[in-house]
């Protein structure tokens, strides 16, 4: 197996488990979809609702310190900018009067990154 194949295949799997998630799951304009997507260096979270089609919010880390997340919480490097994307999610939620919301990890195992932005939204008022 080449590594361009073996990267392909990890892709499609992680796209087979946020089907499979995303079949049981959806959200609405009171209790929106908390999408998360973790690239290699950087990580997003929307709320989608899905009745309409919408995204009604959405952030990244791509203007977050990573030095400035670290300061406030005892976390480092990615997994504060993570955090720091959840507390901003919640924040833009809230301004919507936004205060529940259903947790799509998107295929991704719950530790890491995903659970630093999933703790950072809880953090911030969100409630899963």
């Amino acid at each position: 197996m080449s590594i361009s194949n073996k990267t392909s295949h990890k892709f499609v799997r992680r796209a087979s488990r946020h089907r499979r998630v995303r079949a049981k799951i959806a959200g609405t304009g009171e209790t929106p979809r908390l999408c998360v997507f973790r690239s290699n260096r950087h990580i997003f979270a929307q709320l989608i609702d899905d009745r309409q089609g919408k995204t009604l919010a959405a952030c990244g880390d791509g203007n977050i310190g990573g030095k400035q997340a670290a300061e406030k919480n005892d976390l480092s490097g990615k997994c504060a900018s993570a955090f720091a994307v959840g507390s901003r999610i919640a924040r833009l939620a809230g301004e919507l009067k936004i205060s529940r919301a259903v947790f799509d990890r998107g295929g991704y195992r719950y530790h890491g990154r995903v659970k630093s932005l999933a703790e950072g939204a809880r953090a911030g008022g969100l409630k899963f």
